[in-house]
């Protein structure tokens, strides 16, 4: 389907400016869509890195969706908090946060859709109802789901304006020496592997702060609170600082996983004020069992 995007904006940054303006839209799904070259200016393809002119006709391709529905799903949850507005889960590791190519059901969105009977926001659209933030598949933790779109709109700009607290816990390969730290990296996509975020010049502000927890030979147990939330953030900047997380299929370079299907990474605390009452809110979840096991054999 050929959509025409009628441009209001000097200097912004194609991808940045196209997921705004098209909010049906997940910002990973519009660069997806510019590096196939489906976006076009008088017949020429556009880049996502492409500056936009205020008064250009942006010619875009989106192809029609494979799946327009979403079907509740009796999957259990673990839910931390809830109340008419808001509800935080624990999501476990290996479960996809919404449907996508190659996992059409069994996400944390089926089971939402189920347990909220619908009620959820509809602002990122059918496949992410109530969604305001993700977590990767194999990370597990709490993530904050919205019911309706008035707070998902408050929700969405204090996660911008880096209001909204989130702090998780890693094992990482290697003794960590220092006790606490922050790394400041722009992370962006690695030119060498595209399916990868790296950290490169140009990209994204991204700062991290860690705290070792403890520091053993082989791995280290790090708390990291997240000031921006980039594409796989924690696992490009440990990974930056020679301390990949242990079991990271993508960024541990080839390293022994000890077992484990997936990143030793867990969301463990969201603190917040509610969006409606005011109140200030501190939700926590305890690590995995699996995350104890491998700290209790290399730590």
């Amino acid at each position: 389907m050929l959509q025409k995007i009628r441009v209001t904006e000097n200097g912004a940054r194609l991808d940045r400016y196209l997921a705004e303006r098209l909010p049906e839209h997940s910002r990973s799904y519009i660069r997806k869509l510019l590096d196939e070259g489906r976006a076009t200016l008088d017949g020429k393809p556009l880049k996502p890195s492409s500056k936009t002119i205020s008064g250009s006709q942006v010619m875009l391709d989106v192809p029609k969706p494979e799946l327009t529905e979403v079907k509740p799903q009796a999957i259990p949850l673990d839910i931390v908090y809830e109340d008419d507005a808001i509800i935080v889960v624990n999501k476990p590791q290996g479960m996809v946060v919404h449907p996508a190519a190659g996992h059409r059901d069994g996400t944390l969105v089926n089971a939402l859709l189920q347990h909220c009977e619908g009620r959820l926001s509809d602002l990122n659209g059918v496949i992410r109802p109530g969604i305001v933030h993700r977590i990767d598949k194999d990370t597990s933790g709490l993530l904050l789901v919205v019911k309706d779109n008035r707070v998902h709109a408050t929700i969405s700009d204090r996660i911008r304006r880096h209001e909204i607290k989130r702090t998780y816990q890693a094992i990482v390969h290697g003794h960590v020496t220092a006790a606490r730290g922050t790394i400041d990296a722009p992370i962006g996509r690695d030119p060498q592997q595209r399916q990868r975020m790296a950290v490169i010049a140009g990209g994204k502000p991204a700062i991290s702060y860690f705290t070792t927890l403890q520091a053993g030979d082989k791995a280290s147990w790090l708390e990291i609170e997240l000031e921006t939330g980039r594409t796989h953030q924690i696992r490009v900047h440990t990974r930056y600082i020679g301390h990949p997380i242990v079991g990271d299929p993508l960024y541990a370079g080839g390293r022994p996983s000890y077992g484990l299907e997936g990143q030793a990474l867990h969301a463990c605390r969201l603190s917040f004020v509610h969006p409606l009452s005011g109140d200030q809110l501190t939700l926590e979840s305890p690590v995995p069992e699996s995350f104890k096991k491998i700290a209790e054999r290399l730590l």
